[in-house]
Formats: C-alpha cells, structure tokens, sequence
C-alpha cells in the first residue's frame, strides 16, 4: 500500500511525552509562536518562540491528538487556555536533562537509500572434479 500517510508527529510527540513521563521528568515543548492557530500569552513569546511545561502537574485538561496540544494552565496566575497546532511543535524534551527529540518541519516519505548497481550477472562456470 502506497497511499498517503497521516504525519508522525503527534506520534512522536505522545511516545516522547510518555517516556519522559515515565522517567518522573518533566517534560517541555518548543512552540513555533508565529504558526497560524496557536494560541499562547504572548507577553511569555520571545523571538517568536514560546516553551510550554506540559506535565500533568503545570496543566488541567492535557490533549494531544493528531492535529493540535491543548491545555489550560495559569500564567503569572491568569489561566489561559492553550492551543497549539501539532505542526507549531518544534521539539519536545526533558526540564531537567535536556533529553527528548527535534522535530522536522517535514515529515514526508524517507528517501530510500542509494544502492550501488547490482553486478553484472556471470555466466555460468562448470568445472569438472575427478
């Protein structure tokens, strides 16, 4: 099946999440604050990027789905609530360590690896054995 695929992503996203999760880490995206949709208190955006802290305990209401990161979390003590397209994540790591993964800005197909040309087939060769 060639068909297309949806993107990895908020699968990579979700998987990275839960590991640093599970390592009692806490994990923090990079959000691209200039892509259209995202929703974020701008005064805390710097260079048009923004990192968020999307452990259980800074958020209420955490989603992560196929298209968008959605939470409510306070701010200098103002709740607000987050949105945040799949496609703004730039990467997700790890506060403490800084561990966790960079996301590309394109996740279409891998090209395949360069394969040298296959050898020119030879001829068979019969030997006799006494």
């Amino acid at each position: 099946m060639t068909g297309e695929m949806t993107s990895s992503r908020p699968y990579l996203v979700r998987a990275v999440y839960q590991w640093i999760a599970d390592n009692g880490l806490t994990p923090h995206i990079l959000v691209d604050a200039t892509v259209p949709g995202v929703q974020v208190p701008e005064q805390y955006v710097e260079g048009g990027r923004i990192v968020l802290n999307i452990s259980e305990r800074a958020t209420s209401g955490l989603c992560i789905d196929n298209e968008w990161i959605t939470f409510n979390a306070r701010f200098g003590g103002q709740p607000w609530d987050v949105a945040v397209p799949m496609a703004a994540v730039q990467a997700i790591y790890a506060r403490e360590n800084g561990r966790g993964m960079v996301l590309n800005q394109d996740d279409g197909p891998v090209p395949p690896p360069e394969t040298p040309p296959p050898d020119k087939p030879r001829r068979p060769h019969l030997q006799i054995v006494k």
